[in-house]
């Protein structure tokens, strides 16, 4: 091959390489427009999840503990309503006698309503597994005679810390209960005379996930300042985003760990 067709052949090869890069720029800017979203561009690599970060769901749940009783329990009843907000009741059989009326509003304005044993009389309720599960049995019943509604969700009266174990919780499970204990005691069971800054400040500190709050209180005759607190744990969890539900079936089950 000559000098003269050496040049042409360069000359045409060079054409070529021009004509191929200009259709890849042209391609490249396609793709790039075509990723454009709102002027803002996302890299070809970016996943959904790195976007933004997807909120994660917070769960507030009011428990009062040791009702129903007649001038407390009903306060409560008022303040959850006026809020917009459901609770749940962990009440003790013995109580409801007399106060049947107070238990079926509990009920019917969609609060849940828990076993919190039939005497709450600790050296009984504790002497065996059958004593325990069949006060909650017994307690179970009285609430049907009034709601028609036979609660399924207990709670152990001082927790079930020392209490539960592997048989327990399968003849517990056998009966269909399930357990509940708290991750937030806001102190009025052991001090019902705390202030209310007392017991709003107590209400903040949660134990381990932070995203759920199990918040013990009680509804007993001398738990008048929880009133008075109330509002301001609703507010407060409210502030920070949490939901308020009850307690049901449906919610998981949540109990201390416990060692055999």
């Amino acid at each position: 091959m000559n000098y003269k067709n050496q040049s042409i052949l360069l000359i045409f090869i060079s054409a070529i390489v021009s004509i191929l890069l200009i259709c890849l720029l042209l391609i490249s800017n396609y793709i790039i427009n075509d990723l454009k979203i709102n002027d803002v561009f996302i890299p070809i690599t970016t996943s959904l999840k790195d976007v933004g970060e997807i909120p994660t769901s917070k769960f507030a749940y009011l428990t009062f503990d040791d009702g129903p009783t007649h001038v407390v329990t009903p306060a409560i009843l008022d303040i959850l309503k006026k809020e917009n907000v459901k609770a749940t009741f962990f009440v003790v059989g013995k109580e409801i006698e007399g106060r049947e009326n107070i238990l079926k509003r509990i009920y019917t304005e969609g609060h849940s309503i828990g076993l919190h044993t039939y005497s709450h009389n600790f050296k009984k309720i504790y002497r065996s597994c059958d004593e325990f599960i069949g006060e909650m049995k017994k307690t179970s019943d009285k609430v049907k005679e009034v709601t028609g509604f036979s609660p399924k969700i207990i709670r152990f009266p001082g927790g079930s810390s020392k209490r539960l174990n592997d048989f327990t919780l399968i003849d517990i499970h056998k009966n269909n209960y399930k357990v509940y204990d708290w991750n937030v005691n806001i102190c009025d069971g052991i001090n019902p005379n705390l202030s209310v800054s007392e017991l709003i400040k107590n209400s903040h500190t949660i134990k381990g996930n932070k995203n759920e709050a199990i918040i013990l209180m009680h509804c007993n005759s001398n738990n008048k300042t929880t009133v008075k607190a109330l509002s301001g744990i609703i507010k407060y969890y409210h502030d920070l985003g949490y939901t308020f539900k009850a307690i049901t079936t449906s919610t998981p089950e949540y109990y201390y760990r416990f060692k055999n």
